[in-house]
């Protein structure tokens, strides 16, 4: 059964996405580890990876709760975030303690509620990572152990903003629902907003981790 204690674990504290696109000169299991071991050091109580090789990689050099997820294309659904259940299992096998899924209302492969108890009987909790109240309902209506506010802004009718989704975490707030704060979340105040917004902890990636999206950002303050 899945240790629920690991969100007592979280509670109040910085998960770290350590991820790289294929393009990227970082995107190698190996670094992605060490990144890891780097945003322990720092205090991160938490770590957000992506793809089987990586999360084994993680794990084998930190104890820290790992939220593993896939990212796969397919040609039937623009579910992008661990479409299917054999994904989030193995997942799970491999060492991650949370799982997340894309939990959006758009069309899918597989039924949540499914795909969510696979999970569990595999010992892993699960997050549903949403774009809008009404997605975060209906992923608590199927099982989820918690939502995260991740795809806010990549949903065509969710909020189109270049800041993290405020609006969004004040609704899951005032709506009594539990949930992890991300997206955009782009310096130690934003961070600290969303806790002060009622966030059960907080996931930052890019400002953390991708040395060239930060790099991107101080050249094109420059050119103002």
């Amino acid at each position: 059964m899945p240790d629920r204690t690991v969100l007592e674990r979280l509670a109040g504290g910085l998960i770290v996405s350590c991820q790289a696109n294929p393009d990227s000169p970082l995107r190698d299991s190996y670094i992605i580890g060490q990144l890891a071991l780097a945003a322990e050091r720092g205090g991160a109580v938490g770590l957000r990876i992506q793809g089987f090789e990586d999360v084994a990689a993680v794990r084998a050099v930190t104890d820290l709760p790992i939220i593993g997820l896939t990212k796969t294309d397919r040609d039937d659904t623009e579910v992008y975030i661990t479409p299917t259940a054999a994904e989030g299992v193995r997942l799970a096998e491999l060492g991650a303690q949370i799982v997340a899924f894309d939990a959006t209302s758009r069309p899918r492969p597989e039924p949540l509620a499914d795909m969510f108890a696979a999970v569990r009987v595999a010992g892993a909790l699960v997050m549903g990572d949403i774009s809008t109240l009404d997605e975060a309902r209906a992923a608590y209506d199927h099982g989820v152990d918690i939502v995260s506010t991740t795809l806010s802004g990549y949903t065509p009718y969710s909020r189109q903003l270049a800041r993290a989704d405020w609006e969004l975490m004040r609704e899951l707030r005032d709506a009594g629902l539990s949930f992890a704060a991300e997206g955009r979340l782009n310096s130690p105040a934003d961070a600290a907003q969303a806790m002060g917004l009622g966030a059960s902890f907080v996931v930052v990636g890019s400002a953390i981790t991708r040395p060239d999206v930060i790099t991107g950002w101080f050249r094109q303050a420059l050119e103002t």
